[in-house]
């Protein structure tokens, strides 16, 4: 199985991803595509990075009202409260304690 049919199942089988190709696998070369996968389906593509990527995804869970995959809760709560401020009032113990701890590493 060659490496893009092998990137191909991966991809078909992930829950939520924002995905980077490469035509090697060198990070110093630019990306060959960047794009959003939901429930094995490519429903962004052609992102011009991968921070835009990010960001989209996380406005596609908000604007679809997706419930964020149990493995990326605390990321997603991460990015949401203290990256981007949003109800940073309500946080759960482990994002104050990192919160907490990024304003004290300043």
């Amino acid at each position: 199985m060659s490496e893009k049919d092998q990137a191909e199942q991966e991809l078909e089988s992930t829950t939520m991803a924002v995905f980077v190709l490469r035509e090697n696998s060198s990070l110093l070369q630019q990306p060959k595509e960047i794009g959003i996968i939901i429930d094995g389906v490519e429903v962004l593509n052609e992102i011009p990075s991968v921070a835009a990527g990010v960001m989209m995804l996380f406005g596609l869970c908000f604007a679809l009202n997706m419930e964020h995959p149990q493995g990326f809760r605390f990321t997603f709560e991460a990015l949401q409260k203290i990256l981007m401020e949003l109800g940073s009032n309500k946080m759960s113990s482990k994002i104050r304690k990192l919160n907490g701890e990024l304003h004290t590493a300043q």
